[in-house]
């Protein structure tokens, strides 16, 4: 066998040792757990950024290409706001709830900034902003903080988190679609990872 080949098949798969599908979303406490902690090491941006991911549903790409303009106005944070999604060229809206407002614009307020700058600038190269990489080992420190394994969480648990309780609270699958910004249902469908016996258990709730 050729040296390159030989090479090729002494090289681990990528997912060696890794846990892969579907990553769990984060359960109310774990939120408000990560919250008081970031609160009382007084990390003003990680706080802005994790409240900012749980309100906004947002994928990772575009969440660190969140511009100060997509989010301020006149000032002061929006109640609501909608971007063009990187992935698809889809728009999505999202709220922005009192904490996460908050958050913003004590983080806001430690850094000179105009409208055109990133929300969450590069701490090590001037003019860019945070990468998915770094979003992703700031989210496994997160996690870690509060006793969490960080190899059962990535990004995506962020996203899931806020459409997994609308779910479980309404059943409304419409609302879980457009504000993941999915074109198709089905594509909700399995991003939640809906089986029959969720369906059944909606249905057990609802007399008539």
């Amino acid at each position: 066998m050729p040296i390159e080949q030989q090479k090729i098949a002494r090289r681990p798969a990528w997912n060696t040792g890794r846990l892969i599908g579907p990553k769990p979303p984060l359960k109310p406490r774990h939120i408000w757990a990560i919250r008081t902690r970031l609160q009382h090491d007084h990390r003003i941006r990680d706080l802005a950024m994790f409240n900012l991911a749980i309100d906004s549903k947002l994928r990772g790409c575009d969440l660190v290409r969140l511009r100060i303009s997509d989010i301020v106005l006149g000032g002061t944070v929006k109640l609501r706001t909608s971007i063009i999604q990187q992935k698809t060229g889809r728009p999505v809206p999202f709220e922005l709830t009192d904490p996460t407002r908050e958050a913003l614009t004590a983080w806001l307020r430690r850094r000179p900034a105009i409208a055109a700058d990133w929300l969450f600038p590069s701490r090590s190269h001037k003019g860019e902003h945070v990468t998915t990489r770094q979003y992703g080992r700031l989210l496994d420190d997160w996690v870690s903080l509060i006793g969490l394994d960080p190899a059962l969480y990535g990004t995506h648990s962020l996203r899931r988190t806020k459409v997994a309780l609308i779910y479980k609270r309404t059943g409304n699958l419409r609302a879980c679609q457009l504000l993941l910004g999915h074109s198709k249902l089905e594509s909700t469908v399995r991003y939640l990872g809906i089986e029959v016996d969720d369906a059944l258990i909606l249905s057990e709730q609802t007399d008539i």
